[in-house]
């Protein structure tokens, strides 16, 4: 299996930010200085909201594992091929009794790579006998990385099967730079071999959509005008067509963070998303209705706080206890990295949420 690499993971590096607690202390160090200091629940105060609220859970979001086939520079889950962390079966039949049990009726697989648990095509194929709309989060290189994977398109469009796809730009030289050499190219030859079996197609179920995340220390542009900017340039130059474009801003998180202080950006970066924060967002954020399930089991209210070890305000936060009336009980944990979805037009798994 080819690996693509940007850089190294922060466990792999030894980092200081491969430690959430760490990290939590960068994003609310004390140290800052008083005109600068920011603090999100302030502004959701100021805002006219005491806490948030979950709404009705719509989604199970499973993140089946850390090991991926790719390094990318921006990272949030600090996921790669020297990441052994993976799901067990017997976690994922948990949540096939829990999607069950409690009607939910999406369930969003992400990863890392998500292929590569042993265990995916099983789930897959459990999920779709439940009726489960299912979302999967490819980063479209593991379908060219082996011949085992090949195959991966006619799965996908067997099990009708919403493909949500990291291509961070319609240039090769921004791709690859946050993505690592050789990534535009997979990327783009994946995405004909989707197309082949009907992925994209004007009339056809089968729904391929990209991620746009910003290569530097700055904001998402537009959704609308990227999303049409992004159709003519693929489609000009590779022939490739796809549904939408999700623009998805980048969190201070885990390697974004290391990416933001190691080049002096963070507080301006910080100061950015704060200015940016847009009440009107906060109705429709994915906390309010996804539950994030960890590749050991545990519950959080999105795949962020994940990675920052920030689990479910509840006493009842393994999937092995999922208890959906005291799920939704419960406060929603939110920490400083929250300005994230909350900047301009917000931002979550599925793009914009101000349309």
């Amino acid at each position: 299996m080819s690996i693509k690499q940007a850089g190294k993971s922060l466990q792999s590096r030894h980092s200081p930010l491969a430690d959430t607690f760490y990290q939590l202390e960068v994003l609310n160090a004390h140290e800052t200085p008083a005109e600068d200091h920011f603090s999100f629940i302030a502004s959701l105060t100021k805002a006219g909201y005491e806490s948030l609220k979950p709404a009705r859970i719509e989604i199970l979001q499973v993140n089946v594992g850390k090991l991926c086939n790719q390094t990318c520079a921006h990272c949030h889950v600090d996921a790669g091929p020297d990441r052994k962390e993976v799901m067990t079966i017997e976690l994922l039949q948990k949540c096939l009794e829990v999607i069950e049990r409690y009607s939910i009726p999406s369930v969003d697989i992400t990863g890392g790579a998500p292929e590569l648990n042993p265990h995916f095509r099983w789930f897959v194929t459990e999920c779709k006998k439940l009726g489960c709309h299912i979302i999967n989060r490819c980063n479209l290189t593991i379908i060219v990385s082996n011949p085992k994977y090949h195959d991966l398109p006619d799965f996908f469009a067997t099990h009708q099967v919403q493909l949500i796809c990291s291509l961070p730009h319609f240039s090769k030289l921004r791709t690859d730079h946050q993505r690592g050499d050789g990534v535009f190219n997979d990327s783009i030859r994946a995405i004909q071999m989707l197309n082949q079996v009907g992925y994209g197609i004007e009339g056809s179920e089968l729904i391929l959509d990209l991620v746009h995340n910003p290569s530097g220390a700055f904001l998402p542009s537009d959704q609308y005008t990227l999303e049409l900017e992004f159709k003519r340039q693929l489609d000009r130059k590779y022939g490739i067509i796809f549904n939408h474009l999700y623009t998805i801003t980048n969190l201070p998180i885990s390697r974004f963070l290391d990416f933001l202080l190691e080049s002096g950006n963070y507080q301006d970066y910080m100061q950015a998303l704060v200015k940016a924060f847009n009440p009107a967002t906060i109705q429709s954020l994915m906390c309010r209705n996804t539950v994030s399930v960890s590749w050991d089991g545990y519950l959080y209210d999105c795949d962020f706080n994940q990675m920052l070890d920030l689990k479910i305000a509840s006493p009842k936060n393994h999937i092995n206890e999922f208890d959906a009336a005291a799920l939704s009980a419960r406060t929603i944990v939110v920490n400083q990295h929250c300005y994230g979805c909350t900047a301009g037009a917000g931002s979550s798994c599925g793009g914009e949420l101000i349309k």
